[in-house]
């Protein structure tokens, strides 16, 4: 006698044996993978914004106590404390060893002692910034290269003409559709240094090794003198003339979102060739490292938003 055929199911598939167990479906194990490949790519973006001082080691706790389920939260401390500068592993240990933090504890699973015992190591030994008071109304927007600078600026003198938007004199060449007197004045070097010979600049600087340039001060003066509040956008040594200058200016530093999107937007603006953009990055880093110097930190995410918040500082 014939064995009767097995039992199918609707789309002809054996049925499953009771209590055997059920293998989840091939699509849900490629989506898990794909999820835990994008998370080990974000922890590595934010040690990379860490290690390159794009955000400070006590915004990335914050980022981790606030959503521990988040790529901050999943990060393991020993990670998270060789990401900062000047820490290696054997500092590290001995940091965890003090503090009394397990090698696999997440930074979103510490327990309360552990968080604050941690926030105080940290604020030890980076500091985070304290607005100063009697600030007047000078302010400097500075920050690495290809951050968005002059476009924040533009911003600002747009929907801001209560703001006196300072022009800088440079010796380089205008790039495309930047006018003389409106974006830059452009100079000659023989002329360069007349006005500094004159003393005609509030500050002035050697950018990049190349190009020089300079802050006129005559129109800040009268601008001030009027009672209005004067924005200047510029380099980094620049800001550290003009705080010498006059301590009471107010110091901003623009921020970009990430490290790998200040390489994009440097990459993406194609105004200067591999090396150039080689060199620059090399210049970003240094100058991301000078952040603490500022009163005040801004992160361009968005030029409208980051204008405002520059716009709101200068009041």
């Amino acid at each position: 006698m014939p064995e009767p055929a097995a039992a199918r199911t609707p789309d002809g598939t054996p049925p499953r044996t009771p209590g055997a167990p059920t293998r989840p479906p091939e699509v849900d194990r490629v989506a898990a993978s794909r999820r835990a490949v994008a998370a080990r790519r974000e922890r590595a973006a934010l040690k990379k914004d860490v290690a390159t001082r794009v955000i400070t080691p006590q915004e990335l706790l914050r980022r981790a106590l606030a959503d521990p389920a988040s790529p901050a939260g999943a990060m393991r401390v020993p990670e998270f404390l060789t990401a900062i500068p000047a820490i290696g592993e054997g500092k590290r240990d001995r940091i965890l060893r003090d503090l009394g933090i397990s090698p696999v504890k997440r930074l979103g699973g510490l327990g309360s002692r552990q968080r604050e015992g941690l926030r105080q190591f940290l604020d030890a030994r980076w500091p985070e910034l304290e607005p100063r008071g009697g600030r007047s109304r000078l302010v400097v927007l500075a920050g690495p290269t290809a951050v968005g600078k002059g476009t924040v600026a533009a911003h600002i003198k747009e929907h801001h003409p209560e703001i006196h938007l300072s022009v800088s004199a440079t010796t380089r060449t205008p790039r495309p559709g930047e006018v003389d007197g409106e974006h830059y004045f452009f100079v000659d070097d023989a002329e360069f240094d007349r006005m500094i010979a004159a003393g005609e600049l509030l500050e002035h600087a050697t950018v990049h090794n190349a190009h020089r340039y300079g802050t006129p001060r005559s129109p800040i003066e009268q601008a001030l003198a009027a009672g209005r509040t004067v924005l200047l956008e510029i380099d980094l040594q620049g800001a550290r003339q003009v705080r010498e200058a006059d301590p009471s200016a107010t110091l901003v530093f623009l921020l970009p979102p990430s490290w790998d999107e200040l390489v994009q937007r440097l990459v993406g603006r194609g105004t200067e060739d591999a090396t150039e953009r080689a060199r620059r990055l090399r210049t970003a880093k240094t100058e991301l490292a000078s952040q603490g110097e500022f009163d005040y930190r801004v992160v361009n995410d968005d030029v409208a938003r980051a204008a405002e918040e520059v716009a709101r500082l200068a009041r």
